[in-house]
């Protein structure tokens, strides 16, 4: 696996040089490569930094967050391939010690994801500073850089790894359960090592630089959302800086809530799995619930303004902690509701669900039916006129028509015209 991630990111790193030059063509082409200062987006009044500066450190930030996403994928897989090992050998002893080192595998990967995104992110807000100075609207517009690198190399793990394991999962080890009846996953078949090769770099590594991609976008957005704002405007960077504090507290949360698998409720049979990590879910939604509030009343002032196309819109602090609450509890919900909808611990709901999916299907025909009807017209004046003769002597249309055409008794045709 380390050998094929090697590979790829050999070619990798070619696609980041030659994108990362694209990024700086453009974006300084806007002004012609002026080096002269434009007017502000919040305040036509003042002059912020040139485009020219704008796109070399759009730049700069795309590779930071390119090599950023490339090492949380990387060590993220070595992370899971010792763990996998050591979860093996433990599961000899018993169910729970194998859980906590499964488990506390999977924190490390959360944790190093979140904290290398952070703390990248927020040294590199603080060296652009000391070029842009008080210009949070032309800081942030570089920082966007940070999260397209991250998605950028995310689409490589994932799409490349994914490829070269389904390649290998349905070709040489599906012949080798054909041919020779050997099973599947069966170290005989070296097969098997090329479809684990490719679920550790798309899976771990791929999914790894894909969770660090959608953590960096989503937190590059909020703070050019923040950086022209009435915080921006005013110089109040603790508040620009609200997206980051929300992830800080995230990590904070996330600690104390593995102490609550690990120590607190331990794992003592298989049954006990699933519902320890549904109260994993519900215990950090809630302490982040709180958290964010905290945050929210200490981070934010009581009312400010977020810049809405060409106007300044008053929004209070709750408002902003409203916002972010519902989207946590949502996520909590949609899972249980698909889980609902979807497990096999709820049998009768996912016997009504695979039903109700059939009649989803069978009531999607109706609209195919009527546009086929509508076809369907010449075919009857045709076979009217040939006093019920063979459809094909005057229907030329696909077969889905000549079965319509016999379900309605249009004309006689037989099935074997399809």
């Amino acid at each position: 696996a380390t050998s094929f991630l090697f590979t790829e990111y050999q070619y990798v790193g070619v696609f980041m040089i030659a994108f990362a030059i694209l990024i700086f063509v453009f974006l300084g082409s806007v002004e012609g490569f002026s080096t002269k200062g434009q007017a502000c987006t919040y305040d036509q009044q003042k002059m912020c930094k040139p485009a020219l500066a704008t796109a070399a450190f759009s730049t700069v930030s795309f590779l930071l967050g390119a090599i950023t996403s490339v090492l949380s994928g990387f060590l993220g897989m070595k992370i899971a391939t010792y763990a996998n090992a050591r979860t093996t050998l433990e599961a000899r002893k018993s169910v729970g010690k194998a859980f906590i080192v499964a488990f506390r595998s999977g924190a490390v990967m959360g944790f190093l994801l979140a904290a290398n995104g952070l703390l990248v992110l927020f040294i590199a807000i603080n060296l652009f500073k000391l070029y842009y100075g008080d210009d949070w609207e032309g800081l942030f517009e570089a920082i966007t850089g940070y999260g397209l690198g991250g998605s950028s190399m995310a689409l490589f793990g994932r799409v490349g790894g994914g490829i070269y394991t389904k390649a290998a999962d349905v070709g040489a080890d599906l012949v080798g359960k054909v041919e020779r009846n050997i099973p599947e996953d069966d170290p005989r078949n070296p097969a098997v090592i090329a479809d684990n090769v490719g679920d550790n770099v798309g899976d771990i590594a791929g999914m790894g630089s894909d969770l660090f991609g959608s953590y960096a976008e989503s937190s590059c957005a909020a703070l050019v959302v923040a950086s022209i704002s009435s915080f921006g405007i005013n110089h109040e960077f603790t508040s620009m800086l609200y997206p980051l504090l929300i992830s800080s507290i995230g990590i904070l949360v996330c600690l104390i809530t593995t102490l609550f698998a690990t120590d607190i409720f331990e794992v003592k049979a298989v049954k006990e799995i699933e519902p320890s990590l549904k109260k994993q879910l519900i215990i950090s939604t809630v302490l982040m619930t709180v958290g964010i509030a905290i945050v929210s009343w200490i981070g934010l002032p009581s009312s400010f303004t977020i810049y809405n196309f060409g106007a300044q819109k008053v929004v209070k602090n709750w408002q902003l902690f409203l916002c972010v609450a519902v989207g946590l509890w949502a996520g909590l919900i949609i899972g249980f509701v698909t889980e609902y909808y979807t497990s096999n611990a709820y049998r009768y709901i996912f016997k009504r669900s695979i039903r109700l999916s059939r009649s989803l299907i069978v009531s999607l025909e109706f609209p195919v039916l009527t546009l086929c009807l509508l076809y369907l017209q010449p075919c009857a004046r045709c076979c009217r006129f040939l006093q019920n003769r063979s459809c094909h002597q005057c229907y030329l249309w696909p077969c889905l028509g000549i079965q319509i055409c016999h379900h309605t008794n249009f004309c006689h045709c037989s099935q074997h015209f399809c």
